[in-house]
């Protein structure tokens, strides 16, 4: 326990984030656990614990990509950036391509070896974010300029969000208004941004059209399917997911007693919200919702702290994108807006999208590190100024 608990103290940063992240793993863990019990024991090897230990495994490897993300200098992603952002265009066309189609989609690239994938729009929000940032921050002096800033920044949120949306339409929806709110943080002129939504729905309605033609390539079937059943009855998914908030009252009906669980499509995954409140209740529900207004609430004071610009929008940027996924996922669960496959952040079972979404946690973690530094470099200044002035 003394070697825990110095590593805790050794733990730098915002340490309510720290809090936010262990806590949502910690729910995690009980939900996934909860909602592949059925799946587990119908398995081939029968044993309930299988999609349990899995899960350990990933949040294990997700913690550790924390650590090593909140270890490295929040800068040197500046420097990186567009080594970074070249490797995300380039994976995205070959996922386009030769990727592998799961579920009609083609989203994935299959890593050696290991015979796993990787959802490579995961990579790119971090990409794209980290990029637009480090532009943003370089390009203040003339942010106001069409041709010197405007068009620099529209081109990669255009091309990504391009490269994306054929084949994961939510993402790249959530991520464009992600960058929109970057932009209007970073001061960019209101006036380009309005532009920037016109060149977007024109980009989209292009993109439909071309699925009418492209069927094969662009989903444009799901995307009319999802948006007729959200306007008449909501689909089995979404009927089920009411159901199950429905049963779960105020206090739920307790740990592992969830019914819907065992006929609801993908309850570990994009309908986990509402195995936690079957299982937990509303009040289960309002403190997973708290949570992650809780964090951006933190994420909101320490940029307002930050001494560099690229570190104050890249913190923001990811923070927004990981919260506008979970109320995205939320709201699909409440029947809010149509169905969008999208998972909840750190809380769903496991994969890359888990791993990626420890990253962007660990990189907002940096940037909390050494604003805090800096924060603290700057009282031990100002208390030699008062010892000098004291001393005179």
């Amino acid at each position: 326990m003394s070697a825990v608990t110095a590593f805790i103290k050794d733990i730098k940063g915002d340490k309510v984030i720290w809090m936010i992240g262990f806590i949502l793993c910690i729910a995690s863990i009980m939900a996934v656990y909860s909602a592949t019990s059925s799946m587990a024991y119908q398995s081939y090897t029968g044993n309930p614990q299988r999609y349990l230990f899995q899960q350990f495994g990933f949040i294990a490897g997700g913690a550790l990509m924390t650590y090593l993300c909140y270890r490295f200098h929040y800068m040197r992603y500046s420097q990186l950036s567009k080594i970074i952002f070249i490797v995300t265009i380039a994976l995205l066309v070959y996922t386009m391509f030769f990727g592998e189609s799961i579920n009609e989609a083609r989203r994935w690239i299959g890593i050696p070896w290991i015979n796993k994938t990787i959802q490579t729009s995961d990579l790119a929000k971090i990409g794209l974010i980290i990029y637009l940032s480090n532009s943003l921050a370089k390009k203040q002096e003339s942010i106001k300029s069409f041709k010197e800033a405007f068009l620099p920044l529209l081109m990669p949120v255009i091309a990504v969000c391009m490269l994306i949306v054929s084949a994961d339409l939510s993402t790249a929806a959530i991520l464009f208004v992600t960058c929109l709110m970057l932009m209007f943080i970073g001061r960019v002129d209101i006036k380009y941004i309005l532009l920037l939504i016109g060149i977007g729905i024109f980009a989209f309605l292009l993109v439909f059209m071309l699925g009418t033609v492209l069927p094969d390539h662009i989903r444009t079937d799901t995307w009319i399917t999802r948006f007729n059943e959200f306007f008449t009855e909501g689909g089995d998914q979404v009927l089920q997911s009411k159901m199950a908030i429905a049963n779960g009252e105020f206090l739920g009906v307790g740990p592992g007693n969830s019914v819907q669980k065992n006929y609801l499509p993908y309850a570990y995954a994009d309908f986990i919200y509402a195995i936690i409140c079957e299982e937990y209740g509303l009040v289960g529900g309002i403190v997973i919702i708290g949570l992650y207004l809780w964090l951006l609430l933190r994420c909101t004071i320490m940029v307002t702290k930050c001494p560099k610009t690229f570190g104050a929008i890249l913190a923001y940027g990811l923070c927004l994108n990981l919260v506008l996924q979970a109320f995205a996922n939320i709201a699909v669960s409440v029947h809010l807006v149509p169905a969008t496959g999208l998972t909840l952040p750190l809380v769903s079972m496991g994969g890359t999208s888990l791993i990626f979404t420890c990253i962007s946690l660990g990189i907002i973690l940096s940037v909390s590190k050494y604003v805090q530094e800096a924060r603290m470099k700057q009282l031990e200044l100002q208390e030699i100024e008062q010892l000098d002035e004291s001393n005179h």
